[in-house]
């Protein structure tokens, strides 16, 4: 019981997980202040309110308000986070990185096939009699009926 257990904890991905975790905690305080101390001043520049949490309240008739300032600024956390993720961590990982290695063009199935031919051929196989494909075999895909 304590092996499966000892296992599942020494997982790669149990681990990658729990550094995401923490790192993305760490991060949503960043993100947090970024919006508290750059975002909602302007926002309460502009749009006479604390934050946008208070800006843009349209009253309803029966009571009750449609909040589209917390819509907004639900918006504007999401780009801001999508905007520093990548620049803080995707753009500086992705430039770490080798670059990946162009791999070499391969030889066409046509030009493999007739490699395959030509070497049976020379080993005298039962392939050196038969013709190639294209050359008027009723098998052949070209072939005209």
């Amino acid at each position: 019981m304590f092996k499966g257990f000892k296992e599942f904890l020494l997982r790669g991905n149990v681990v990658d997980l729990a550094v995401a975790v923490v790192i993305g905690a760490a991060f949503g305080a960043v993100v947090d202040k970024f919006v508290s101390a750059l975002i909602n001043p302007i926002i309460g520049m502009v749009f006479q309110a604390d934050s946008l949490d208070g800006a843009l309240k349209v009253a309803l008739p029966g009571g009750g308000a449609l909040a589209f300032g917390e819509i907004i600024g639900a918006l504007i956390n999401f780009v801001a986070v999508a905007f520093v993720v990548y620049f803080a961590f995707v753009l500086p990982m992705n430039k770490l990185r080798k670059p990946a290695e162009a791999e070499p063009e391969g030889a066409t199935q046509e030009e493999l096939l007739a490699e395959i031919r030509d070497l049976l051929a020379q080993q005298g196989g039962a392939a050196a009699a038969a013709p190639a494909p294209g050359n008027g075999t009723p098998d052949a895909p070209g072939h005209r009926h």
